[in-house]
């Protein structure tokens, strides 16, 4: 921040730079917590241990995400309306950055978030919440929206130096709109997010497609009551109560049918390193 004078993308990067520093401290805190017995022991006051802290911080730290993004679109709106006064006085001339300055501001942010993603492993909890199908696909980096915003706005900033001082006005405006935009965006989508989490509801897909399959089953008459609801970052809970029919037998086989459907489905599978569940299932016999 204190070299970004004369560049807006420059102010949005140490925005995001702040950012992931913020999420990368939380990070260790949790870690270190979580060698300590009581922050996955449950108690009267605190039913899932202390691991539901983590969501309230992370919480607090997307709606700081959100308001930083605001400030930007504010800070880009600002240098719009003094760039185009017809007067004098309304005319505020931003000094370009030099090129030196740039290339190690960008590679030095560039470098310090590809330690952050691989080596320290940062915001793989809080990455994992977030479910943005455009990037699913990209390598384990470049899939945590957190590190894509970092890594892309760091590589783009290289480009600034080497245009005319014309298009630099704005393609610098262009470029900090657009990371204001998405700091923004994944902001809402996280609060939202981890909002859920702390309502103890489920905000993930293929629920209902679950409950499809469910009641598809020939043992299943209906499903009388359905709740899904995630905890915290690595557990997310089931509570199903199902009308069957069958023999005993059928039942105990139906019982691990829908735990291993739900767990396949929601968690990712065994070994995909999705969230855990756990599945609690309440039979009502009818008669056949």
């Amino acid at each position: 921040l204190w070299s970004a004078h004369g560049s807006l993308a420059m102010t949005a990067l140490s925005h995001l730079i702040l950012f992931d520093s913020i999420g990368a401290l939380l990070c260790v805190a949790v870690d270190i917590l979580g060698n300590f017995e009581v922050w996955k022991r449950s108690s009267v006051r605190h039913p899932f241990g202390l691991e539901r802290a983590e969501v309230l911080a992370g919480f607090a730290m997307c709606v700081l995400l959100l308001f930083m993004g605001m400030d930007l679109i504010s800070h880009s709106l600002q240098h719009f309306l003094e760039s185009s006064g017809h007067e004098p006085h309304h005319t505020h001339v931003h000094e370009r950055v030099s090129l030196g300055r740039v290339d190690f501001t960008a590679l030095l942010a560039i470098s310090s978030t590809l330690i952050s993603a691989i080596g320290l492993k940062n915001h793989g909890r809080i990455g994992k919440a977030m479910r943005f199908g455009y990037i699913e696909s990209l390598p384990s980096v470049l899939s945590n929206p957190s590190h894509f915003l970092t890594l892309s706005c760091s590589t783009l900033l290289l480009l600034l130096p080497l245009v005319s001082i014309k298009l630099y006005n704005w393609l610098d405006v262009l470029l900090s709109s657009t990371i204001s935009i998405s700091m923004c965006v994944i902001g809402v989508r996280l609060v939202k997010t981890l909002g859920s989490m702390l309502l103890m509801s489920y905000s993930g897909p293929g629920v209902s497609e679950v409950i499809r399959d469910i009641e598809a089953d020939p043992c299943v008459y209906g499903v009388d009551d359905a709740r899904f609801w995630q905890v915290h970052y690595g557990l997310c809970m089931a509570n199903l109560k199902l009308r069957v029919s069958g023999t005993e037998e059928n039942l105990v086989r139906l019982r691990e049918r829908i735990a291993s459907l739900i767990k396949n489905r929601l968690g990712g599978g065994y070994g995909s390193g999705g969230q855990k569940w756990e599945v609690s299932l309440q039979f009502t016999a009818e008669k056949a």
